[in-house]
This record gives C-alpha cells, structure tokens and sequence, in this order.
C-alpha cells in the first residue's frame, strides 16, 4: 500500500492537535486543527455471494471497504490471496479529513544574517571589527578571546601552539572599579605581558620568558564615542620574536557602564599583522546598534612601526 501523501493529520499521540507527515513519516510541526464536519458513516457493502464473478466484484468492494476504515484507524491493510484482509499496525497517520497541501512552516523567527565584518560582545554592549588577516576566535580556551590571527605557530620555547595575534575584552568588576582607565589600563597591560609572553595559565613558557618591556603609548582616547585610556608594551623575549601588549579601559555604553578592557597582543616581525591592526581595531570599536563611523576624536593611538 502507498504511504498517504504529506499533510496535517491527528497526531496519533495528542489526537486534539495536527502534525504534518511529510509523505514517509512524521515531522515535529504541529497546529490546533480548525473545526470540521464530520462526514455521514459509509453505507454497508451488499453481502458477499459464494462463488462466481459477482462475488469476486463484492469481495474487491468489501476489501476497498476495509481499506478505507483501516486508514482511518492508522493501520496498513494487507490484503491476502483469497479476497481477505488482515490489518497490520503503522506508525503513520490516521486520516479523519482530507489534508491540507500547504507544507509546515517554523514558528521560530529566522535570525538574521551574521556579520562576518564584526565580532559581537553582547555582555559590555560594543563590536569590533574582524580585519583581513584576523578571524573570530575558534577553539580558543579563553572565553573572552574574540578575534585571533588564523594561524598557528610552534612555540619557540616550551612546547605548544602560539598565535601571532589575539583581542579579548573583560568587564572590570570588584575592587578594581572604582580604579581611574588610566591606572586599570597600566595594570591590565602588565597582566597580559606576562601571560602572553612570559608564564601562561598552565605555567609554561612559551618564549622562555619575559626578558624587558618598553611602554611606547598611554594616552587618553575615545572608545565608542567614551573616554577611555591606552598603554602599549613592546616587549622583548628569551626565544622568539617578541612582540606588542596593548590595553585600552573605557565605560560601556550599556547596563551600569561598568569599565571595560579591551586586551590586544601582537607578536613582533614580517610574519604577524601590522602594528596599525591595533589602532584600527580600537577606532572601529562600536556600541552595539551602532552603525559607521568609528571611536571619533582623540581615538588616535599613538606611534605604529
């Protein structure tokens, strides 16, 4: 017997709600079914004569008969070689009115398109722009990470797996809020030096250690249209490149405008992004919403090598 073809019918397990079956089995869409008339019961087939062509004719009608009352209780009739039928039960739909043709649709609204060009930290209310040679971060072990350079380098010291570039943002919270940008900054940057460069949460070393740091920007500047602070570390490594440490704290522009602290780390040399990522990253910080434009005047970030 043919399945019955895609529609709403009785959920045979909520028989007062519809479910659409797709033409091979059940789907999870359902719908309160609209009031209907019930149909008049089918006449009696005539009785069956023994023998001959005209019982041959009833017993196809009888059998149509069966058929019919055996898809209203959701079962597949098979019909055996003398005219009989034997029901056998489905896990199918129970057919009480015809089906309707249009397909199901989601009740759950389709979420709009992603922004590739910007990464989103709903928690502090700002995006920051995804720049060529940068992606959203993947496979980090810091949630706060947002953006990394694609690849992955051997670390030249211990053993692992070292990016040229990463940007992660934190709400400051505790003791440390009621600290000025500029001092929670200069603070935020010497945490990050030595976790970037020198001893990692695991207490390796992935440069063989932090050997001297020179601070060559702190300054004021606007963040999202906020003033905020920045203080930029070159430092020097036992093994490896180096590289450049930046921090820049300014007040969300959501809930109680909390400080936030936007983290870069940059390794030195030809092989990792530009130092000007860094200043374009902080210019193109935004609110949430927020379209065009970027950190506005005094967003400037000092020298760029």
């Amino acid at each position: 017997m043919s399945m019955p073809p895609p529609g709403w019918y009785p959920d045979p397990h909520a028989p007062a709600t519809e479910r659409w079956w797709d033409g091979t089995a059940w789907t999870q869409d359902r719908r309160q079914p609209a009031p209907t008339a019930f149909a008049p019961p089918a006449a009696a087939p005539p009785p069956r004569k023994p023998g001959g062509g005209r019982g041959k004719a009833v017993a196809v009608v009888a059998t149509g008969v069966a058929l019919v009352a055996a898809i209203v209780a959701g079962v597949v009739v098979v019909v055996s070689d003398d005219g009989g039928a034997g029901a056998t039960a489905r896990n199918g739909p129970t057919v009480r009115s015809a089906p309707a043709s249009t397909p199901p649709t989601s009740s759950a609204a389709p979420s709009p398109a992603e922004d590739a060009s910007r990464v989103t930290d709903q928690l502090n209310g700002i995006t920051l722009p995804v720049l060529a040679g940068w992606q959203k971060a993947e496979n980090v072990a810091d949630d706060d990470t947002l953006l990394t350079t694609p690849d992955t380098y051997d670390c030249p010291y211990d053993d692992g797996l070292c990016r040229r570039g990463t940007v992660a943002t934190r709400t400051v919270t505790g003791a440390d809020a009621g600290a000025s940008a500029r001092a929670l900054a200069t603070e935020d940057v010497s945490d990050a030096a030595d976790l970037a460069y020198d001893t990692n949460p695991l207490g390796e070393r992935p440069f063989g250690g932090m050997t001297a740091h020179k601070v060559v920007a702190a300054r004021q500047v606007a963040v999202a249209g906020r003033a905020g602070f920045l203080v930029r570390w070159k430092v020097t490594t036992a093994e490896g490149p180096g590289g450049y440490v930046q921090s820049v704290v300014f007040p969300s522009s959501v809930g109680s405008q909390s400080l936030v602290a936007v983290r870069c780390t940059l390794d030195a040399g030809d092989a990792a992004p530009p130092l000007s990522d860094l200043d374009k990253i902080v210019r193109g910080i935004r609110p949430v919403g927020a379209a065009g434009g970027d950190g506005g005047v005094g967003s400037s970030v000092g020298p760029t090598r």
